[in-house]
């Protein structure tokens, strides 16, 4: 599937056209972010689950009109994209699977002890 830019003059909404994307490459190339195949085909999950925590952490952007958005939108994505353009799944650990070897922090009181 060839994906084009995202144009404000289109007749479909952002919302709309997004709804069109299925792979990370899709994204890629609807936000205009150059990308190397070889980093994404190895990281493509871990590149929208970044992706995905940072528009999280964007907050409300609802008032934006879809210009906004898209510019948002695009930078969000290539900062997720460099995130393992400049690292690796393992060190950045997205997923909690990455987590679940590093020690456990558990305390329990002296109360709970004796209780």
């Amino acid at each position: 599937m060839t994906v084009q830019p995202f144009s404000p003059d289109s007749d479909l909404t952002l919302d709309e056209a997004m709804d069109e994307l299925v792979s990370a490459e899709d994204f890629l190339e609807f936000f205009s972010v150059p990308f190397e195949q070889k980093v994404v085909h190895v990281n493509r999950l871990h590149i929208m689950q970044r992706y995905h925590d940072y528009l999280g952490k964007a907050g409300d952007l609802g008032a934006h009109d879809d210009e906004a958005l898209y510019a948002v939108y695009r930078q969000l994505l290539a900062r997720a994209y460099q995130d393992f353009v400049e690292s690796d799944a393992l060190t950045e650990k997205v997923f909690k699977v990455f987590h679940m070897h590093e020690p456990q922090k558990t305390f329990v009181s002296i109360d709970q002890l004796l209780g």
